[in-house]
């Protein structure tokens, strides 16, 4: 998996006067748990940018006032009006120690359904998978090619012995459902001509757009 660097200074005082004094200095507060105890430090916000505001998944290399820790992000609070960084925790990598990450889903194919005048349907663009660090994916791909108007592609479809998906195995990842052209003059199903998805759905035409 890709990593980052982020520069960042040990806090000597967590309390809210210097927490704020951090964040007007356009400062985040930081935690990094998973070594010896908790490790509270702060970065810049701009050193955020290429982790967050993306969406690939990445490790992160902590660079605290010279020493380096390997970690992965495991939350990060904004500001409800603002969107400025308020807090981010990290979790410290061990090579034999698992660790639990998002991972982007990327879509490949053109489904023989989407052919036939079906609609893709995305639930999850990001998915939640366990491993050790050296196995962590940058993306998982999935090709729906194969895939006909009725088809769905389960989590269990596409499991793989370097990780874990933190997902059931019936969930289901995409799939592809009758349109208003693929049924022909037949009756009308108000699920299949609901013009919103779900959230986290993504239309065909979007697929297309993004091949």
């Amino acid at each position: 998996m890709k990593s980052i660097t982020i520069q960042g200074a040990k806090r000597e005082s967590v309390g809210k006067k210097s927490t704020k004094a951090l964040r007007d200095a356009e400062l985040v507060p930081c935690v990094v748990y998973g070594g010896n105890g908790p490790l509270n430090f702060s970065a810049e916000e701009k050193a955020f940018k290429n982790l967050v505001y993306t969406p690939e998944a990445h490790t992160v290399e902590l660079v605290i006032d010279g020493e380096t820790i390997p970690a992965v992000l495991q939350d990060i609070q904004f500001h409800p009006i603002t969107d400025q960084i308020l807090h981010a925790d990290f979790y410290q990598l061990s090579e034999d120690k698992p660790v639990v990450i998002d991972v982007p889903v990327r879509i490949t194919g053109r489904a023989k359904g989407v052919v036939a005048g079906g609609v893709l349907r995305q639930t999850f663009r990001k998915l939640k998978l366990k491993a050790i660090p050296a196995n962590l994916p940058d993306e998982i791909v999935v090709d729906v090619t194969p895939l006909k108007i009725g088809n769905k592609l389960y989590i269990g479809d596409i499991k793989n012995e370097n990780y874990t998906f933190m997902h059931p195995d019936n969930a289901v990842i995409v799939a592809v459902r009758m349109s208003r052209t693929a049924l022909k003059g037949g009756a009308v199903n108000d699920e299949d001509e609901e013009e919103t998805t779900a959230e986290g759905e993504v239309p065909a035409t979007e697929q297309a757009a993004a091949e």
